[in-house]
């Protein structure tokens, strides 16, 4: 199989998809690698790099779309890419469909095939592909939220770890998983006063058990966070349903009665985020003010630190890229339910029910097209 790797086009993403590892194991293996020239380089890996690895550089996306099987992305096409979209090509990448119609629509008029790093899913529930990002989002976001809370950021002039005889900030975690249990944990590292909060009583059972205390944990529902996020200075949105919208857990009322200044931060944004008044921004333009409260919702978070996010995901994501090359989707996916169900699109036809109820769509079931 031929394998090609483009440079990325969103807004301040550096990230690549593959790794001079995962060249390797491809080429071991007899495939080709295509990588468009200087797709690397903003996650320090040069073309130089590849090429001892066993890639062909090639000088444009064009000629990656145009030759390989398989593509490799890291984050959705954009509109600027929509036209290289073929029936045919296998596209690899995170999606986050539940979040954009347009994108799906460009998906399913093309005909290609998508799978999508964040719907694989394992037997247990839990999401291998995406949870290396989750892990990066979470660590970043109490940094993040840290510097927003500095006055000439607009936040309310609180240092997150406080000083001797001066509260620390309080920093509220809606959702323990993945992404929400390391943004709990990097907090209390940096010694603000944390509060985690997740309908899953065992994930916040794991936090006590892990953290001793050091993270405060809550029963979320409505009134819990409404108490929670109106003493907060800062609030990390992290609730996630696999493939679909997230839910709009803080309300606008919640944000409306928000201290001034405070910040939150929606890790939960490529889903459509958990804030009611939460909308995409980018890492050029990432945050905006609400009811006095500053809002970061950057989509591509781990963008910003491309290197380890690049090499976090190649680790993931390289199992899977040699079972679709060596066996190509159809009987890959047979193999391999987990796999399976991260095909959002088949030949053009929308295969995951919860971006087609998100949309509106019809949708078919992948084992009737397969």
């Amino acid at each position: 199989m031929i394998v090609g790797v483009p440079r990325e086009l969103k807004d301040n993403e550096y990230r690549v998809a593959i790794t001079p590892s995962g060249v390797r194991e491809l080429v071991v293996a007899e495939h080709s690698v295509l990588i468009e020239t200087e797709a690397g380089v903003g996650s320090s890996i040069t073309d130089a790099g590849f090429e001892r690895a066993g890639a062909s550089i090639v000088p444009d996306a064009d000629t990656v779309f145009g030759e390989a099987d398989m593509v490799l992305k890291v984050k959705e096409p954009v509109k600027e890419e929509w036209h290289r979209l073929r029936e045919g090509l296998v596209l690899f990448t995170y999606l986050h469909l539940a979040a954009s119609k347009e994108v799906t629509g460009a998906l399913v008029d093309s005909g290609i095939t998508a799978v999508a790093y964040e719907t694989v899913e394992l037997p247990d529930g839990s999401l291998p592909l995406l949870a290396p990002m989750s892990e990066v989002a979470g660590r970043m976001a109490p940094h993040v939220g840290a510097n927003y809370l500095e006055r000439e950021r607009g936040g309310r002039g609180v240092l997150l770890g406080g000083v001797s005889g001066v509260r620390p900030a309080r920093v509220v975690v809606i959702g323990a998983g993945m992404a929400g249990a390391n943004a709990a944990w990097i907090a209390q590292g940096m010694e603000a006063e944390v509060l985690a909060l997740d309908t899953n009583i065992d994930k916040l059972r794991a936090i006590d058990q892990i953290h001793q205390g050091r993270i405060l944990t809550l029963s979320s529902n409505r009134l819990s966070v409404e108490e929670a996020v109106t003493s907060a200075d800062l609030v990390i949105g992290a609730v996630l349903v696999p493939g679909a919208l997230a839910p709009r857990v803080v309300t606008k009322e919640m944000v409306s009665g928000m201290q001034p200044g405070a910040v939150v931060v929606d890790i939960a944004i490529d889903q459509g985020g958990c804030f009611e008044t939460s909308s995409m921004t980018t890492h050029s333009d990432p945050t905006f003010v609400v009811d006095d409260v500053v809002h970061y919702c950057v989509g591509n978070m781990p963008g910003a630190v491309p290197h380890t996010s690049t090499y976090a995901l190649s680790n993931q994501t390289l199992p899977y890229v040699v079972a679709l090359a060596e066996r190509g989707v159809q009987d890959a996916v047979r193999q391999d339910l987990a796999l399976a169900k991260g095909v959002n699109v088949y030949k053009g036809s929308l295969v995951n029910g919860p971006v087609a109820e998100a949309h509106g769509l019809d949708c078919v079931d992948l084992a009737d097209v397969i």
